[in-house]
């Protein structure tokens, strides 16, 4: 039996990622902004290396034997079991262009998989975060996916339409749902407060997706691949309210 998480140390977790987040924001639609290339091509600037660095610090003082995995450092290999998961700004493409809907994600990770997680919106002051257990809150009001039943006028969002292969976006498109992007992070944050019903990776990394099973799970809904597979390292992600979510894993996947 999986064991719960302790509310200390979830209230731990959102504490250090909203002071990443408020780091991000004193480099916000800033001018002088430099925005560095890294090898696969996409953008990284030195507010996403400066919070990674402050997360790292910060969790190994308090748990120097867990292990830490963030986008930007090399992995700290621990000793605990347990690991640490860091998307220090979820939406630099968005954080770059002045949108002020990009995320800091942070994740622990156990023997049973995901068991804490936390999405800040610095630029909102909104906070999501769930624990094993414990439910989904946002600013400390429990949260919950929305209860629509069926793909007609449901809403579903997208980091962006360039990774979807073409017939993926005409089988959703023609399916009848409402397309929107600028998702990222905030995208979950719509499916995990009910504001709309799906939300789709097509290509993720474990760290854009780490603490979205633990969040749609205590809100109600659901995490998967497209794949159908709940583990988030399976390269891409699918969120939604439950109600239609095999029926929509189904058009994605030409069913």
């Amino acid at each position: 039996m999986p064991s719960l998480i302790d509310t200390e140390l979830l209230d731990t977790a959102v504490a250090l990622l909203r002071k990443a987040g408020e780091l991000t924001l004193e480099h916000f639609r800033k001018p002088d902004l430099a925005i560095d290339r890294k090898g696969d091509g996409t953008p990284v600037t030195v507010a996403d290396r400066a919070a990674e660095r402050l997360l790292r610090e910060e969790l190994e003082a308090r748990f120097p034997d867990d292990g830490i995995l963030g986008e930007e450092e090399a992995e700290k290999i621990g000793t605990s079991g347990r690991r640490w998961i860091i998307d220090p700004i979820d939406g630099t493409k968005a954080f770059t262009h002045g949108v002020p809907l990009y995320t800091n994600l942070l994740a622990l990770e156990d023997e049973h998989g995901i068991a804490l997680g936390v999405i800040n919106v610095p630029a909102l002051a909104e906070t999501v975060y769930a624990a094993r257990g414990l439910g989904c809150f946002c600013n400390g009001v429990p949260a919950s996916v929305n209860d629509h039943p069926t793909i007609d006028g449901a809403y579903l969002t997208s980091s962006g339409l360039s990774p979807w292969a073409d017939d993926e976006l005409l089988r959703a498109k023609q399916a009848g749902f409402n397309l929107r992007t600028w998702g990222d992070g905030y995208g979950y944050v719509l499916v995990a407060t009910g504001r709309v019903e799906a939300m789709y990776d097509p290509k993720a990394e474990l760290y854009d997706v780490a603490p979205m099973p633990v969040i749609l799970a205590e809100a109600g809904g659901r995490f998967t691949s497209i794949k159908g597979d709940v583990d988030p390292g399976q390269g891409s992600g699918l969120a939604t309210n439950g109600r239609i979510h095999d029926q929509t894993l189904a058009i994605l996947r030409g069913e």
